[in-house]
Parts: structure tokens; sequence; C-alpha cells
């Protein structure tokens, strides 16, 4: 594991191009993956990283390092924690995976719209609850594949509480 400990509180914050973006974490929910984004934050991880994909009336994906779709954190991926508690809505943020359900690693992906079939899926972590107009403005991708040339960056993020 890291150095680093596991910083408290429970507030994500992105700050994008266009301003803060502000994510209330559900460890009620899926405890280890807001564990495991407190700390990619608290490490720098996502300082930089590209949102990658990123589909309009859909979805913007990022947290792979490479900014290519296909890597994550060094640390081991997660167990999966779907729910029926909550639901894929505008500003839910998701924890992307391969089509095994137990890779959730570092990547995420934050909903424009509510798209239920992907309810019971995929590990819900947390939602926006400040600053969705500057998702809004995430540089949108091309095709169904939603890949972004010259992708929109996350400058910083961190955790407060």
């Amino acid at each position: 594991m890291s150095d680093t400990a596991v910083p408290e509180g429970n507030k994500l914050v992105f700050e994008l191009k266009d301003g803060k973006v502000v994510i209330e974490l559900r460890p009620d929910l899926a405890p280890l993956a807001v564990e495991r984004l407190k700390l990619l934050a608290s490490e720098g991880f996502y300082d930089g990283v590209k949102f990658h994909r990123v589909i309009e009336g859909f979805m913007a994906q990022g947290g792979d390092p490479t900014g290519t779709g296909t890597s994550g954190s060094s640390y081991p991926d997660l167990k999966a924690e779907f729910t029926k508690e909550a639901k894929f809505e505008r500003g839910t943020l998701g924890m992307a995976r391969t089509m095994s359900p137990n890779t959730a690693n570092s990547q995420f992906f934050i909903m424009f719209e509510d798209v239920p079939s992907l309810n019971g899926q995929y590990t819900i972590a947390g939602k926006v609850i400040e600053g969705m107009e500057n998702v809004d403005k995430i540089k949108r991708g091309a095709g169904s594949s939603g890949t972004v040339k010259d992708p929109d960056i996350i400058v910083k993020a961190y955790v407060e509480a």
C-alpha cells in the first residue's frame, strides 16, 4: 500500500479549466471505491489526468494515467459494490470497469444524463453537488467510442471535509 493516509472528508473536488466540481462521496454505498478515490486524489494521481472518453448525452470518463482508457493505478482492482439504493442520474459518479464486474481501479465517469440501464451494473461512488455546469463544458469526443482529441484534464483533485 501507500504511505499516504486516506484523508478525512467525503467531498472530492476536481478543479477543471472552467471551475470546480464538488462530488459528495458515498461511503455508505461503496466504501472500497470511495477510499480508493480519496487515496488517489491525496497522492496527486488525478492531477493532470485526461477525460479520455466523453460521449454527449451520456458521460465523461477519466482516471487513466495514460489517457488511453486501458490503464489504472498500481493498486489492486476493487470488488464490485453495486447497489439498488442509488441510480445513474445526471451528476452521478460511477467507477469504470471492464466487462468483468470486479475490475474497477482508478477510472471513473460522471453522468451527463440519467441512464437507467447502468443501474445495478456499475459501482456508484458519489454525486456532483456543485459545479455540474463545469462538467457540462468538458470537451466531447467523437463517435460511439467517445475518444477525445486534445482532451480536457483534471487540473487538480483533492478531498475536503
